[in-house]
C-alpha cells in the first residue's frame, strides 16, 4: 500500500507529508484547494505523463516521493536488474523547470517509461473523467478485454492480421490496369537504360571532383614542384642538395677511420642522403602526373556535366543514383513478373486470412465468454449501488472491414443498459444519466480491480453526479472494497467521508503574498466540524455538527458489521 507521499513545489503545495493508512482514506476540502494536485502529484510519482508547468512558480524543480509498504514480492524488478526489494520500496521523481525528469526506484535511477510500467503495478488512479469513456463505444472493447485477460489472444490474431495486411498492400501495388503498367514499364526501360549507357562507378564523382581540382592548379603546383626539384637536384651549371649532401658523405667517409664519431657522422649524412634522393624522385614522379593535356580535362568537363543532368534526376551522388538503377530494375522485374507474382501472394493471403479467421474466430469466443460473466458481475455490483432494476449487456457487432475483420478482431462491442423495469437495452452512452455513468463506472473499475494484483486505487472525485441514497450506495461500496484493498478518494460528498477510516482535510491559505496548501490528518473532532462544512457550506451550526456525528457513528457502525463479516 502507499505508506507515505512527499510533495515539495507541485503547484501551489510548497511542501506537504501524507502519511496514508490501509483501508479507506478521503481527502476533502474547498473547491481548488489543492486536493486534485495531490492525485496529480501520485500520478507524476508512478510515471504518468506529466510537464514542467506543474512547477510551483519561482521554484527551479518539484520532487515527489512515495513510499510502499506491505508489497508482494515484485518480479518486474527482477527482470529489469533492479536488486530485490526490502519490506519498503521507494519511489521517486524530479521534474526539472528544463523539461527533464529524474526518476529512481530504492536510489537507483530509472527512466520515465520504466517508472510507468513499475507503477501501474502499484496503484491505480480513476479520475473524474474515466466516466465520460463510458460515453466512447470504442473504449467498450478495451473494458471487456481487459476483464477477460485476452491479451495473448488478441496479440496472436494481430501478428496474423498485420501479415494479412502486408499481403493486401503488396498486392495492391502490383494490380494495375494495362495502360498504367505500359506506362510504368516504358519510363522504367528509358531511366534504367539511360543509367546503364552512363557506365556509372562508385565513387566517380568524388574522384573526378578532386582530379579537376588539381587540373586548375596544376600550374601554381608545377611551379612549386620544379623549384622544388631544382633545390635538390640542381642543373647543369650549379649543385643541388643531393649532390652537396653526397661530397659531405665522401669527406667523412675519408676520415672515418680516424675517428669513430666521424663514422656515425657519416653514417647519419649517408641516411639524409638516401631520403634527399627519394624525395627528388618523388617529385619528379608527382610532376609527370600533373603532366596533362588540355583535351583531358575537356574530357573530365564533360563526364562532370553527364553526372550533374544526371544527380537533378536520379540523385545527389552517384551511389544514390546506382541505388535508384537497382530499385528500378527490381520494379520493373515485379511489373513484367506481375501475373506471377499476384496469383503467389494471392495463394498466401488465402492462408494468412484463414490464420487471422480461426485466431479472431477463438478470440471472439472468449470475448463472449468473459461478456457473459460480466455482465452478472456488473450487474451485482449495480444492485449494490441502488440501482437494482438495471439491466447491462455488452452486445457484439460485426466488424464492417473487408472479411468482416479488423485491427482488434471481428467484433465490435458497445454496453447497453436499461435502468428501468420495462425499458428497453439501449446503447448506454444515450440514456445514462450523469449519477448512473458514475455509478456504472464505479461497477465497472471494482470488477477490474478485484483480480489484478494492484494493491491501492485511487479514486478522483469518481461520485460527481451522485447524491442522496445513491450517494450512501456509492460510500458502502468504496467500504466494502477497502477491506481487501487500499482506497484512496478524493470527493465532495459527506456520506463518502463519514464511511472513511481516515480522513485528510486539504486547505488553501495566504502568507506573504503566496497561496499555500496544507494537508491535515483529522481527529474524531475535526472529521466532525469538516463533515459539518460539506453538509452545510461555509455556516457550521450545532444541528450540522449532529448531522455529522449521526453520520460518522453509521459510518463505524457499517465498518464493524464488514469487519465481522470477514
Amino acid at each position: 500500500m502507499l505508506s507515505l507521499l512527499h510533495i515539495e513545489n507541485i503547484a501551489i503545495i510548497e511542501s506537504a507529508d501524507i502519511r496514508f493508512d490501509g483501508g479507506f482514506n478521503v481527502l476533502t476540502g474547498e473547491t481548488g484547494a489543492g486536493k486534485s494536485i495531490v492525485i496529480d502529484a501520485i500520478g507524476a510519482v508512478l510515471g504518468e505523463r506529466t510537464s514542467r508547468e506543474l512547477i510551483r512558480t519561482g521554484a527551479r524543480s518539484a520532487l515527489v516521493t512515495a513510499v510502499f509498504t506491505g508489497l508482494p514480492k515484485l518480479r518486474w524488478l527482477e527482470d529489469n536488474g533492479f536488486p530485490p526489494q526490502g519490506e519498503e520500496l521507494l519511489l521517486q521523481r524530479e521534474i526539472q523547470g528544463d523539461g527533464r525528469n529524474v526518476c529512481r526506484v530504492d536510489g537507483r535511477p530509472l527512466t520515465v517509461a520504466q517508472l510507468r510500467e513499475l507503477g501501474r503495478q502499484l496503484l491505480n488512479i480513476h479520475g473524474q473523467h474515466d466516466g465520460q469513456q463510458l460515453l466512447d463505444p470504442d473504449s467498450h472493447l478495451d473494458y471487456l478485454d481487459c476483464f477477460g485477460r485476452t491479451g495473448d489472444l488478441l496479440e496472436d490474431y494481430q501478428s496474423s492480421y498485420q501479415a494479412m495486411s502486408e499481403k493486401r498492400r503488396q498486392i495492391a501495388s502490383l494490380e494495375m490496369d494495362e495502360a498504367e503498367r505500359s506506362r510504368r514499364v516504358d519510363t522504367l526501360t528509358y531511366q534504367i537504360q539511360e543509367l546503364e549507357r552512363a557506365g556509372l562507378k562508385p565513387g566517380e564523382d568524388e574522384e573526378l571532383d578532386a582530379r579537376k581540382t588539381l587540373m586548375r592548379s596544376a600550374g601554381k603546383l608545377m611551379d612549386a614542384l620544379q623549384a622544388a626539384e631544382y633545390a635538390l637536384g640542381g642543373d647543369e651549371d650549379s649543385q643541388g642538395a643531393c649532390a652537396l649532401i653526397a661530397d659531405a658523405e665522401g669527406e667523412l667517409r675519408g676520415v672515418a677511420r680516424l675517428s669513430p664519431q666521424i663514422g656515425a657522422l657519416a653514417d647519419q649524412v649517408s641516411t639524409l642522403r638516401a631520403a634527399a634522393e627519394d624525395a627528388l624522385e618523388s617529385l619528379r614522379d608527382q610532376g609527370r602526373e600533373l603532366d596533362f593535356s588540355p583535351e583531358e580535362l575537356d574530357r573530365l568537363e564533360s563526364r562532370l556535366d553527364i553526372l550533374y543532368r544526371l544527380k537533378k534526376k536520379y540523385g545527389s551522388t552517384v551511389a544514390d543514383m546506382l541505388d535508384y538503377l537497382e530499385r528500378s530494375r527490381q520494379e520493373l522485374d515485379q511489373i513484367q513478373d506481375a501475373d506471377d507474382t499476384i496469383a503467389r501472394l494471392q495463394k498466401e493471403l488465402s492462408q494468412v486470412r484463414a490464420q487471422a479467421r480461426e485466431k479472431g474466430e477463438r478470440l471472439s469466443h472468449a470475448r463472449k465468454e468473459a461478456a457473459l460473466s460480466l455482465q452478472q458481475r456488473v450487474q451485482e455490483e449495480l444492485r449494490q449501488l441502488d440501482m437494482p432494476k438495471v439491466q447491462f449487456q455488452a452486445q457484439f457487432l460485426g466488424q464492417q472491414e473487408e472479411d468482416g475483420m479488423g485491427p482488434t478482431g471481428l467484433d465490435q462491442v458497445q454496453f447497453l443498459m436499461s435502468a428501468n423495469a420495462g425499458e428497453a437495452l439501449k446503447p448506454i452512452q444515450k440514456v445514462a444519466s450523469g449519477g448512473e455513468l458514475a455509478r456504472i463506472m464505479l461497477a465497472l473499475k471494482n470488477v477490474l480491480a478485484e483480480d489484478d494484483g494492484v494493491g491501492s486505487l485511487v479514486f478522483d472525485e469518481v461520485d460527481t453526479g451522485v447524491s442522496g441514497r445513491a450517494a450512501q450506495k456509492v460510500a458502502e461500496k468504496m467500504a466494502q472494497v477497502a477491506r481487501r484493498k487500499q482506497v484512496l478518494c478524493v470527493t465532495h460528498l459527506p456520506q463518502i467521508a463519514a464511511m472513511a477510516d481516515t480522513h485528510f482535510s486539504v486547505q488553501k491559505g495566504e502568507q506573504d503574498g503566496r497561496t499555500y496548501t496544507h494537508v491535515e490528518r483529522l481527529d474524531r473532532a475535526g472529521r466532525g466540524e469538516e463533515l459539518a462544512r460539506l453538509i452545510g457550506g461555509s455556516s457550521v451550526t450545532d444541528l450540522l455538527r449532529q448531522s455529522a456525528e449521526q453520520l460518522l457513528a453509521e459510518g463505524e457502525k457499517y465498518r464493524n458489521v464488514l469487519r465481522e463479516a470477514l
